[in-house]
């Protein structure tokens, strides 16, 4: 296309739809709410959505070439816990949902969603919360079993808190705090990988306003478990390519930022497809959007997932960069926009 593509897209739909995603709780495994939002308004766009016995999304838009099938991925599960025990305090002992440091959520509030339905507020601390009272608070080490849920309700024992309906196994998820600043700047737990499902939203709405048909058919998923390893074992067999949609890693080495649109030439599954990673870099050029190639030793995708499930299918990665993935996570505006904008690119010649 001689226009370029960013400035068509509609960037406070983009971000509207980042900020709703960030405002329902979705640890892996309780992705329920969310996938039915994405249902309806995948809807309201015009196209349906068919969810796989694991419950993950997937979203077909016929091309002008059906004989060849992309598929567009990106996860809308996120961190989280699930209740390991309950102690003699009432207090609640948790297991970790994904990869994440202790120190990242101590004093972080939460939910606890029981198994009919109720929620009730909490707070992580560790078991040694005040230094007024413990000498060793501030060298205590924040690992799982120093950890605890202190639950906003009145409980004294164990007996206290399985009143309330509180269960071993019941999820908890974590409060996302999300600020959409003025000036573009966006910070939220969850970014990974919400900002990328919002960019997909984005291409759909581009799609169906301008009334534009993909080169070939697009089978958008939209991944339920990739926090735990498993989301894209299990892609539909008619997908000869698969782009990983999820947020890009910064620090160290590493040359993005929270503006620029990361592309992963290697993770820990090994090096990308190398005509796909060089035609996003050639057309990030064209489509004159900041952009960074980077390596990411110690990360996986579900386009890793896909592989590891014996796909036969060529794949890439890209995604907004985010700054603290898996902590107080940051991103900006125009790095989920730029996404958007690469993908359409991608897809439309």
């Amino acid at each position: 296309m001689s226009n370029p593509l960013k400035p068509q897209l509609d960037a406070d739909y983009i971000v509207n739809q980042l900020k709703t995603l960030l405002a329902i709780p979705s640890p892996s495994g309780y992705c329920m709410d969310i996938m039915r939002y994405v249902g309806e308004e995948v809807g309201k766009l015009g196209y349906t959505m068919e969810q796989t016995p694991k419950g993950v999304g997937i979203i077909t838009i016929p091309g002008e070439d059906p004989s060849t099938v992309v598929g567009i991925s990106a996860h809308v599960d996120t961190l989280g816990a699930m209740v390991r025990s309950i102690k003699s305090s009432g207090m609640l002992r948790f297991t970790p949902i994904g990869g994440y440091d202790m120190q990242s959520v101590e004093g972080e509030y939460c939910l606890i969603h029981t198994r009919d339905g109720r929620k009730y507020e909490g707070t992580v601390l560790t078991t040694k919360p005040s230094v007024h009272v413990y000498v060793d608070s501030r060298d205590a080490k924040r690992e799982e079993a120093a950890m605890e849920i202190r639950i906003d309700e009145t409980v004294k024992s164990k007996e206290d808190t399985e009143k309330l309906g509180i269960s071993v196994g019941d999820f908890i998820s974590w409060d996302p705090r999300t600020r959409v600043l003025d000036n573009g700047w966006i910070k939220s737990r969850h970014l990974d990988d919400k900002a990328s499902v919002a960019a997909l939203f984005g291409l759909m709405e581009w799609l169906r306003r301008e009334g534009r048909t993909p080169k070939h058919t697009l089978k958008l998923i939209i991944s339920t478990y990739e926090e735990v390893g498993h989301g894209n074992a299990y892609i539909p067999q008619d997908i000869t390519e698969l782009i990983a949609v999820d947020m890009g890693a910064l620090g160290d080495d590493l040359s993005g930022s929270e503006r620029h649109v990361s592309i992963c030439a290697k993770d820990s599954g090994g090096p990308y497809d190398y005509g796909m990673t060089t035609r996003l870099i050639e057309l990030a050029k064209r489509e004159q959007l900041p952009y960074a190639v980077d390596i990411y030793p110690r990360y996986g995708s579900d386009a890793t997932a896909a592989l590891h499930g014996g796909s036969n299918i060529r794949a890439a990665l890209l995604g907004p960069g985010v700054h603290a993935s898996h902590s107080m996570e940051r991103t900006h505006k125009d790095a989920v926009v730029n996404t958007a904008a690469l993908l359409l690119a991608y897809v439309i010649e």
